[in-house]
């Protein structure tokens, strides 16, 4: 009994051989994990880069469908605005006689109304506007027959967008008349689509005689 005991601790025993193969399951075990774990991980990267070029792609084309739409919002038609041509652009001291009411062009004043989305709450010079039309602004200009939500709607709309300006035009024809250089359109509504499309289209648009000047309160 005692040799026989003495004889199955020996290396070459049947304890031993077990253990051996305990150890070689373990191993085997493990090196399948770990491939297993490499898969994964390979396929999250894979995963992770084929999004990453996904979303870059669209951010890309989102992007370049968005200059497109402004490039067509500016080449556009908009009904009913008028043009005036070329006018003058000369400093002057003394008030103007302009053609148009509210003016949109030709000579005036060498300072500048602040037209980085500015509201103001009463008449403001035309020579001092005209020189902000100038620098690409464009002014928004209303009478008695707006209404306090037209008057809302234009004012959030002004103080959202730098180059443009908004002011009460007592003496205008139309109830809201927007202006840029040498442009005008009369609308009845804030709520006229047109509203928009003229700020797209001219808010330091292809009318301005001096892209990117100044358009906070100054002097040349």
């Amino acid at each position: 009994m005692g040799s026989a005991s003495k004889q199955s601790n020996k290396p070459g025993g049947k304890d031993g051989g077990d253990r051996r193969s305990r150890i070689a399951e373990l191993r085997a075990a493990e090196q399948r994990r770990d491939r297993r774990n490499k898969v994964i991980a390979s396929v999250a990267a894979g995963v992770l880069v084929i999004g990453a070029i996904a979303t870059g792609t669209w951010l890309v084309m989102d992007q370049n469908q968005k200059k497109k739409d402004r490039e067509a919002a500016a080449n556009a038609d908009i009904p009913g605005v008028k043009t005036f041509g070329d006018l003058s652009r000369n400093h002057v001291k003394d008030k103007v006689n302009y053609p148009m009411t509210p003016p949109v062009g030709g000579d005036h004043n060498a300072v500048w109304l602040d037209c980085m989305g500015h509201v103001y709450d009463k008449p403001v010079e035309n020579e001092r506007a005209v020189h902000s039309l100038e620098h690409g602004a464009v002014w928004v200009t209303y009478n008695g027959k707006a209404t306090p939500e037209d008057i809302k709607t234009l004012s959030d709309k002004v103080k959202a967008t730098p180059y443009s300006l908004m002011s009460p035009y007592p003496d205008e024809q139309g109830t809201i008349t927007l202006n840029a250089w040498s442009t005008q359109l009369i609308v009845d509504s804030a709520s006229d689509p047109r509203v928009n499309e003229f700020f797209t289209k001219y808010v330091q648009g292809k009318q301005t005689q001096e892209p990117g000047a100044s358009c906070t309160m100054g002097e040349m």
